[in-house]
């Protein structure tokens, strides 16, 4: 996901997203553990969707204050 695309999201479709993001990522380290993950990029492209999430959950944050 682009910062624009999350950035348009409501608090709780970002919350959901953010979840199951977090589990996405457990499901593969889970699969890196066992050996059975092909492509290793994707664990960091999914710690960077995270951050990005978190970041505009910060923002927005600060910004109701």
């Amino acid at each position: 996901m682009k910062v624009d695309e999350i950035r348009a999201l409501k608090s709780e479709d970002l919350v959901r997203q953010l979840e199951s993001a977090h589990q996405e990522l457990f499901d593969l380290r889970f699969r890196l553990a066992t050996k059975q993950l092909v492509n290793h990029r994707q664990i960091r492209a999914v710690k960077k969707n995270i951050a990005r999430m978190k970041t505009v959950m910060r923002e927005r944050e600060l910004g109701q204050r």
